[in-house]
């Protein structure tokens, strides 16, 4: 009996089915959005890096965008269901060299906010160590540690993943509205205004900079899709995961930083651009709901760790599977885990840190902050090239969606999105808090022009050496039916060929 080869093995093309319900994605999302995170990290960066008081008013402006997009987002998730969602998307929607451009883009982006993130839990972890163990050890030592973790978590089962993440996620959200409450009762003016929530609070001036802020404050809440191919009904779980959590989302990260305008009152600006920016959420709640959050902020830059981690491991396993990277990125273990992408993104992790400590980086500003911005910033990028997609895909497949979601919604969010991208890329300098005309705030953002140029050389290439592989691009499992198809049409010629020469003979 013949050998059944890896490629043509279900443990090698396919993830584990229904593994994950709405509350299993939904974790996912919120544990890579990291809201302790947001909230005492970028809310008080925006407020510093801005000097605006309208940082409420800008989350909710930017929730309201993505919301516009995920309309026809997810009504294009419930069509094609692939863990490559950016990839796919593009790929269906627009050309399949701009989507493996978008797809190398996504993994640029996505292992960026992964390696980036041990930049902050190393020095987070050093000093929680040496403040209440008296254990003193380098920062590497514990970003190797926790990579070590993640490394081992990112190969058990997705929804043992997602169960961890929920338990961490659901207590995380729990003491951030404690913070939030503690803030709103005890306002610096004695009184609470509303007015930092009202859109009028927006001002032209420092407009670009706030929203370019606030809008990195969502990344990861577009994951959903990645999982749809092992959700229990994709169709249903992956937009009410996506509109749930986008929600949430919102409402955390505005009555937060609404929280820390009304506890600070008029020195909010000046407190986030003093010394004291790091524990101004926490400061919020002194004694032990203080002590907790810290302790969680740490559990929180874990789960986000992990998160991106599965997420990344996903989108490189599309691409194998369908041979855009080498093919044994597309196979998985018994479990329905994809192993040897995940042992890649491990791997990328693991040099991220050497060179960090090799090199003498700021672990925080260099590897944490940079890095986070910038595959915040890739992100964007492709939540506008998808948008765009969203409308070519429903041009030439209308089906039964309704003029709103195939067209008005992400036709509207197109626009948006671009504009929300050029306010990032004039801002760069405020997003990375370094002098205008900086090298790092040209070199950070070209790095995603470069990465995309090479995705559609690489397709075309594809095109000319690989034609099987260029037409299964996009395509999900169904790109193994091309491929089979393909191969009988090849096996059909080399029979009729050697048949012709039989009776030539």
């Amino acid at each position: 009996m013949p050998r059944r080869s890896p490629a043509n093995s279900k443990v090698s093309t396919a993830l584990a089915k229904n593994r994950l319900g709405v509350t299993g994605v939904m974790f996912f999302i919120l544990a890579g959005v990291a809201p302790l995170t947001v909230t005492a990290g970028v809310v008080p960066a925006a407020y510093a890096a801005t000097g605006l008081t309208s940082v409420p008013a800008a989350f909710l402006m930017v929730a309201v965008v993505l919301g516009i997009f995920a309309v026809g987002y997810v009504a294009m998730a419930q069509r094609i269901p692939n863990a490559g969602a950016f990839y796919a998307f593009i790929s269906q929607g627009l050309a399949k060299p701009a989507g493996v451009g978008g797809a190398l883009v996504a993994v640029v982006a996505y292992n960026l906010l992964q390696v980036g993130l041990y930049g902050m839990i190393g020095p987070s972890l050093q000093s929680f160590a040496a403040d209440n163990f008296h254990i003193n050890a380098p920062w590497g030592v514990w970003a190797f540690g926790a990579w070590a973790l993640v490394t081992i978590l990112g190969l058990i089962r997705v929804d043992l993943s997602g169960r961890l993440l929920g338990v961490l996620s659901t207590i995380e959200l729990l003491v951030v509205v404690a913070l939030t409450v503690r803030g709103l009762t005890h306002p610096a003016a004695g009184r609470i205004s509303a007015a930092s929530l009202s859109p009028t609070s927006l001002r032209l001036a420092g407009l670009g900079a706030v929203i370019a802020v606030a809008v990195l404050g969502f990344t990861g809440f577009e994951q959903a899709p990645v999982f749809s191919e092992e959700a229990r009904s994709p169709r249903r779980t992956i937009p009410l995961a996506t509109f749930v959590s986008l929600t949430v989302i919102a409402v955390i990260y505005a009555a937060a930083s609404w929280a820390l305008n009304v506890h600070y009152g008029d020195q909010v600006v000046a407190t986030a651009q003093g010394p004291g920016s790091a524990t101004m959420l926490f400061a919020m709640a002194p004694g032990t709901l203080a002590s907790i959050a810290r302790t969680l902020f740490l559990t929180s830059l874990l789960a986000a760790a992990l998160a991106f981690h599965n997420a990344v491991g996903r989108y490189m396993w599309a691409l194998g599977r369908e041979r855009v990277l080498p093919s044994v990125m597309g196979r998985t273990g018994t479990n329905g885990v994809p192993r040897a992408a995940s042992g890649v993104q491990s791997l990328l992790g693991a040099v991220a840190i050497t060179l960090a400590l090799v090199l003498g980086w700021d672990p925080v500003n260099q590897l944490f902050f940079w890095g986070g911005t910038t595959g915040g910033f890739g992100i964007l990028l492709l939540l506008a090239a998808t948008s765009a997609a969203v409308v070519g895909y429903f041009v030439k497949a209308p089906g039964d969606e309704t003029v709103w979601r195939r067209l008005v919604a992400p036709g509207v969010s197109t626009a948006l999105l671009v504009v929300m991208a050029w306010l990032c890329v004039d801002h760069y300098d405020v997003l990375l808090n370094v002098p205008p005309g900086s090298l790092s705030a040209k070199v950070l953002p070209g790095i995603f022009g470069v990465t995309a140029v090479i995705g559609v050389v690489w397709a075309l290439i594809l095109k000319t050496i690989q034609p099987d592989a260029y037409q299964a691009i996009g395509l999900g499992s169904a790109g193994a039916l091309v491929r089979t198809k393909s191969t009988a049409s090849s096996a059909v010629a080399t029979a009729s060929a050697a048949a012709r020469a039989d009776g030539r003979a």
